[in-house]
């Protein structure tokens, strides 16, 4: 991945229902584009910084 392609290159992303099915999604591609990325489940919340 390109630099040009990490938009979100020092941004946080709160993403609801990041677990599974499209928040996942969401989740993992906005941290393939360099944002700090944090899910929340109903009942629980997650933080998970994905750094590479």
């Amino acid at each position: 991945m390109t630099s040009q392609m990490k938009r979100f290159e020092g941004r946080v992303a709160l993403v609801t229902g990041g677990r599974s099915g499209i928040g996942k999604a969401i989740a993992r591609r906005l941290h393939e584009e360099g944002a700090t990325v944090i899910t929340a489940q109903r009942g629980n919340l997650c933080q998970s910084q994905h750094r590479s």
